[in-house]
């Protein structure tokens, strides 16, 4: 399978709760590329692009290790930007 490009909006108690940095640590740990970052409505947005299976696994690992201050999440399919690596945006 190739790769897709995703675009996740958190919400929750996702500000000002070290959400981004953690993202961003957990994301070293997959093959994938793109940013995360703080939105002015108090969500959080995480663009990432990778092999499907593998960003169903970086989601399931930011849900595991933010239980209970993520209350739900969106995501929709987008266009890939072809980044490189992974960072912190705002």
């Amino acid at each position: 399978m190739g790769k897709v490009a995703k675009r996740y909006y958190f919400k929750g108690r996702v500000q000002g709760v070290g959400f981004r940095y953690h993202t961003h640590s957990i994301a070293a740990a997959f093959p994938v590329q793109g940013f995360v970052q703080n939105l002015p409505d108090g969500r959080v947005e995480m663009h990432a692009e990778g092999e499907e299976e593998v960003l169903a696994a970086l989601v399931e690992a930011i849900q595991d290790r933010f239980t209970g201050y993520i209350h739900s999440y969106e995501v929709q399919d987008v266009t890939a930007l072809q980044l490189k690596g992974f960072e912190i945006r705002r």
